[in-house]
């Protein structure tokens, strides 16, 4: 017995061992997040000996996860639920039951999961645009966009964009009974970065006659031209979306050749002949002064020409919206932009709140102390308390505004 116990006691101190992550003193459910990151720590660990192996891909293991939390299309006596296409593009979509005969408002929800992983029926998007389409009498149409490494850039872009210009055709809203001057474009992490480069690309669009109300950014990726932000050095090592797994997901979106990923690890990616462009994501010039304290900002060490040359879509401003000009940030519908304090993408969306203000567009911020991913995790079993703050707030604030 006394063995028995002491294995038992071994396994439990080894179990908390791995889960536990430091975490600063202001991060709530601390607890549950370590747990959450443990899950993706072990994934993560796990495809990497599958790949160094050559048993199966980093990402296909990682992937698991999204198959784990598959839901059907189940409509209840709220909404209705239907898996269908939108000009070939597969498409989640959420129609509320209430008010029928009213004109409804609209939402191209585009998901998160670093261009590799995740799905718009995966439990906690299922749940997060049902309670959108439900509370603010919305049609949602959630993306199911090609995934990378089977699918690399602009694949990505190019499904969600042909979501967005078929559903903005009148006759497509008519036929939803959409009122056109409110629908608006959202997405988290990977999924806020095609929903920054959608909404800068309908806006120049002359084809695409009724534009976006508003844009919605939740944490999210923004530039790939310095992955040596103040935010990356911070956070390098934070659960969930540590530096290494962000740098992974970033060249796995254009590439399986791991020499980009290598150099982007060292952040000497950039050829010289494409310095222009750093002047749209200069930290020392566009972050707030209080995340610039204890970094001192550096001139960019350049990469091999020839990695610019084999891989051009790394500084696309589809794939890198934060790396446009003023000219083409004007104009762009009010924004709401989720930041979070400890997570390797806080600067992109910060510099982003910068520069669209600068360029004359209204923006809401919300920056909360928590990781990256915690809306996520706005509901279900293991719901947390300031990711339900985050879905509560940004709803809140879409049905006052949208």
């Amino acid at each position: 017995m006394g063995i028995k116990l002491l294995c038992l006691l071994i396994a439990t101190v080894l179990t908390a061992y791995y889960i536990y992550s430091p975490l600063p003193e202001n991060v709530e459910d601390r607890w549950k997040l370590m747990l959450i990151g443990a899950v993706f720590r072990t994934l993560d660990h796990v495809g990497s000996v599958a790949n160094k192996l050559g048993l199966a891909h980093h990402m296909d293991v990682m992937m698991s996860l999204t198959s784990f939390e598959h839901t059907p299309p189940t409509s209840d006596e709220k909404v209705t639920v239907t898996d269908t296409e939108f000009n070939g593009v597969p498409v989640r979509l959420y129609i509320p039951k209430g008010q029928p005969d009213s004109l409804k408002r609209a939402m191209i929800y585009i998901h998160g999961g670093g261009w590799c992983l995740g799905s718009a029926a995966m439990q906690p998007y299922d749940l997060l645009s049902r309670r959108t389409s439900e509370t603010l009498n919305a049609v949602v149409v959630s993306v199911e966009y090609r995934l990378a490494p089977k699918h690399h850039f602009p694949a990505q872009f190019e499904d969600v964009y042909t979501v967005a210009k078929y559903f903005l055709q009148s006759s497509v809203l008519e036929q939803y009974n959409v009122d056109a001057s409110r629908v608006c474009v959202a997405g988290d992490s990977a999924g806020g970065n095609l929903a920054a480069a959608v909404a800068q690309q309908v806006l120049r669009d002359p084809g695409v006659k009724i534009k976006f109300k508003i844009q919605v950014l939740i944490y999210p990726a923004l530039q790939t031209i310095d992955l040596d932000l103040p935010s990356y050095r911070d956070n390098a090592n934070m659960l969930i979306l540590p530096k290494s797994l962000m740098v992974r997901f970033w060249s796995e979106y254009f590439t399986t050749d791991m020499s980009l990923n290598r150099a982007m690890e060292a952040n000497q990616h950039v050829p010289a002949e494409l310095s222009h462009l750093f002047k749209f994501a200069n930290w020392s010039h566009w972050l707030p002064e209080k995340y610039k304290k204890g970094h001192v900002y550096t001139k960019p060490v350049y990469g091999n020409s020839e990695l610019g040359q084999k891989y051009p879509g790394f500084l696309d401003p589809r794939a890198a919206p934060l790396l446009v000009d003023e000219s083409k940030l004007r104009g762009l519908p009010l924004t709401y932009v989720i930041t979070c304090q400890y997570d390797v993408l806080r600067d992109d969306g910060l510099m982003y709140v910068s520069r669209l203000r600068e360029a004359g567009v209204n923006v809401i911020h919300q920056h909360e102390n928590t990781v990256h991913g915690a809306a996520m995790f706005s509901t279900g079993p293991l719901i947390l308390t300031v990711g339900e703050k985050m879905a509560n707030d940004y709803i809140e604030w879409l049905n006052k505004n949208l």
